[in-house]
Order: structure tokens, then C-alpha cells, then sequence
């Protein structure tokens, strides 16, 4: 228990990865449930009805789950997976994370460009940094992530934020603390050991983000 008898974060029900075998906490995983027409079905949101299968969110054991025909096994029969599954959850995931970070925006938790970040973090009142992927390097450096763990997210491309602003592209912007950093952090996470395109990126000038 935390301070004043509040449950500890930490403290939260862990799940079995399939391809794995390693257990850990459900925010690290995605769970998968069988429709009615016997398709593995993703529930990136948690709130199917039916008994939940988990793959780590990571690319690698999702690709292995797939291959060994473990979705069978876990589900005790036949079942028909989707042609690019990992592709799908990539892309469910992406699409969680940016609505929740234009939830963000609108409720004031979220700011955008480089000016309004660079205040943010002037006033200390900064939780999370989030840079575009493909920003210039240089262009990133003139902000830094506040101290402490899952403070920076850099794993979204600049289009990417732009969709969840409302704006043609972003390269800065960053989270107040509040109730939505943590959801954002956790779709965060999660995609980030889905996407095999982060590498890819090729780092432009950094464009005008004000």
C-alpha cells in the first residue's frame, strides 16, 4: 500500500504471455479473445467478453505466436488467425495512443511546439516529453525529458502527432501529470515494442513547430 492507504501502482493483476511463457503485468501485454466465428480477435481495449489470451507487446513474440500456432493451443481448439496480425495490433495500438493523446489536448493536459513544451518545462510542470521520430536530432536537444522513468516518448513520426493535434505535423510536445499520462504512456510503451519502422525514419531538418 502507498501513503494514506492508496494502492500502489505496482500493484496490479500479471498475465501469462503465450510465446513467452514470462509473466508480467497486463499493461505489457495484448490481449486476444476468440470470436464467434472461431478468429483470434485483438481487444487492444481489454473489454471483450471471453476468456483472454496474451502475447507480450512485442513484435518478435507476437510474430513467434503466430507461427507456432500457439493461439491453438492457448484456446484449446481450432482457431483462424487474421493474415498480418501483428500489422493489425500495430496499427490498434497506434490508433489508442493517438486518441488519447487528443483527449490530452482537449482537456489541456497536452501542449504542442517547441515554445509552449520549453514553457512547460520552465514552470516545472512537465511529466512526459514527446518528440517526433523523425525530428532532427539537433532540433531535440533544446528540450529535455524531466528526470525520472517513462518521461519521453520518441517512437511517433511528426504526421503522426500532428493527427492527435490537429496540426500538419508536430516534432515537441508533452504531457501535464494528470489522469491521462498514465494511459498515454502505457499505449506508448506497448507500441513502441510493436513498430518495426522506428529505425527507419530518416531525421530531416527540424521543422517549424511553434
Amino acid at each position: 500500500m502507498a501513503r494514506g492507504g492508496r494502492k500502489d501502482e505496482r500493484e496490479e493483476p500479471e498475465r501469462r504471455c503465450i510465446a513467452t511463457g514470462q509473466s508480467q503485468p497486463a499493461r505489457g501485454l495484448i490481449r486476444f479473445v476468440v470470436g464467434p466465428d472461431n478468429q483470434i480477435v485483438p481487444d487492444v481495449a481489454g473489454k471483450l467478453p471471453g476468456r483472454g489470451i496474451w502475447v507480450s507487446a512485442d513484435r518478435g513474440a507476437l510474430d513467434l505466436a503466430v507461427k507456432k500456432k500457439l493461439f491453438a493451443r492457448a484456446a484449446k481448439q481450432p482457431v483462424t488467425v487474421p493474415e498480418g496480425l501483428a500489422d493489425l495490433v500495430t496499427a490498434l495500438i497506434l490508433r489508442r495512443a493517438l486518441d488519447l493523446l487528443s483527449l490530452a489536448r482537449k482537456s489541456g493536459q497536452a501542449v504542442a511546439g517547441y515554445e509552449k513544451c520549453r514553457e512547460l518545462a520552465m514552470a516545472d510542470e512537465m511529466a512526459v516529453l514527446i518528440q517526433a521520430a523523425d525530428g532532427s536530432p539537433r532540433g531535440k536537444t533544446k528540450l529535455r525529458p524531466p528526470e525520472g522513468e517513462a518521461t519521453y516518448i520518441d517512437w511517433l513520426s511528426a504526421q503522426e502527432l500532428g493527427l492527435a493535434f490537429g496540426r500538419e505535423h508536430v516534432i515537441h510536445a508533452a504531457l501535464r501529470a494528470g489522469g491521462l499520462r498514465r494511459p498515454v504512456v502505457e499505449e506508448a510503451a506497448r507500441l513502441a515494442g510493436l513498430r518495426t519502422d522506428i529505425g527507419g525514419y530518416a531525421a530531416g531538418e527540424d521543422k517549424t513547430d511553434v
